[in-house]
C-alpha cells in the first residue's frame, strides 16, 4: 500500500510536509478568490476562475521544483521569469483596443492577472505576509479606483 501511495506521488516528509503544500495551495486559491471576485463583481472578462487557476498554477509551479527537487534560488528564479513571460501572454489578450476610438480597455484586467500570478508565487514560495499583503494592497488598489470613477 505504501509502495503505491508513493508511486501517486504521496511521498511526503511526514504529515507537516503534507500541510505545508496543502496550506500554501489554499492560501493561493483563498488569495486569488478575493482578487477575482472583485474583478467578476465588476464584470470583467477575467473574473474568479480565471484569477484562482492563475494563482493556484503560479503556486504549483512554485512549489514543484521547491518541495521535490529542492530547487535552489538560481532555479526558482527561471521558473518565476517563466511564470512572469507567460502569464503576460495570457493579460495581453485582456487587452483590447476599440477600433472606432483611441480608448484601450483591460488593462486594469491584465495587471490583476500579473498580480495574481505573483501572490501564487510568493504562496507557493511560502512567503505569507508578501502574498497576503499584496493581495490587500490589490484590493485597496482596486476599491480606489472604484470610488474614484477611475477604470480601464
Amino acid at each position: 500500500m505504501e509502495a503505491w501511495l508513493e508511486w501517486l506521488g504521496f511521498n511526503y516528509a511526514g504529515t507537516e510536509h503534507l500541510l505545508r503544500v496543502i496550506s500554501r495551495l489554499a492560501l493561493a486559491t483563498v488569495l486569488s478568490a478575493l482578487v477575482g471576485f472583485e474583478r467578476q463583481k465588476r464584470g470583467r472578462a477575467a473574473g474568479l476562475r480565471t484569477h484562482m487557476l492563475v494563482g493556484i498554477g503560479s503556486a504549483l509551479f512554485t512549489l514543484i521544483p521547491l518541495e521535490v527537487a529542492g530547487a535552489d534560488a538560481n532555479t526558482v528564479s527561471q521558473i518565476v521569469r517563466g511564470i512572469a513571460s507567460g502569464i503576460g501572454f495570457l493579460g495581453a489578450g485582456a487587452i483590447l483596443k476599440s477600433t472606432d476610438s483611441a480608448q484601450i480597455r483591460g488593462l486594469t484586467t491584465a495587471a490583476g492577472i500579473w498580480m495574481t500570478a505573483a501572490i501564487g508565487v510568493a504562496c507557493g514560495a511560502g512567503w505569507v505576509v508578501p502574498a497576503v499583503l499584496g493581495a490587500v494592497l490589490a484590493l485597496i488598489i482596486l476599491a480606489l479606483s472604484r470610488v474614484e470613477g477611475l477604470s480601464d
